[in-house]
């Protein structure tokens, strides 16, 4: 997958190239997203943000004109991000679950981020459900009930 990952601090560069493992052809730019930066993600099929970046709908908008497909933030909140306009424009939207940072210290949090941040690109690509770090708006194909003997079982298809 081709990507451009905003705001890039310069710690974090070791651990997403390690995370990564030359699986995508991923572009490391210190710049924050913004209507100014948002052409380095021409020819990209997503973008990786953090919560600095701006995610308004011009931005959101501008990005899906360019053809990318999916946001990752590294953070645990998609806050920053808005869902209505990213499922207008049916971008999907993934976040870093906070039970994959339960237990760590401080070092080791950039790696964990990381290592969140390429399994939610691995399971895009491969078309796989990203479970709990799925930032569900309408973006969501559907969420689809089925049932199997007296339970419910819920499952996203993307």
């Amino acid at each position: 997958m081709k990507v451009v990952a905003y705001s890039i601090k310069s710690f974090e560069k070791e651990p997403l190239a390690i995370a990564n493992r030359k699986r995508h052809d991923i572009t490391l730019i210190s710049n924050v997203l913004s209507v100014d930066s948002v052409s380095y993600a021409e020819g990209k099929e997503a973008v990786i943000v953090f919560e600095e970046d701006d995610l308004s709908a011009a931005v959101i908008n501008s990005l899906a004109d360019l053809g990318v497909k999916y946001i990752a933030t590294r953070s645990t909140s998609a806050a920053h991000i808005d869902q209505d306009a990213a499922a207008l424009r049916a971008i999907r939207i993934a976040s870093v679950p906070l039970t994959a940072l339960i237990g760590l210290n401080h070092t080791d949090m950039p790696m964990a981020l990381a290592e969140e941040t390429i399994l939610n690109l691995d399971k895009w690509q491969n078309k796989r459900c990203l479970g709990n770090a799925c930032v569900c708006s309408r973006a969501c194909d559907q969420v689809k009930q089925t049932s199997s003997k007296n339970h419910n079982v819920q499952t996203h298809e993307h």
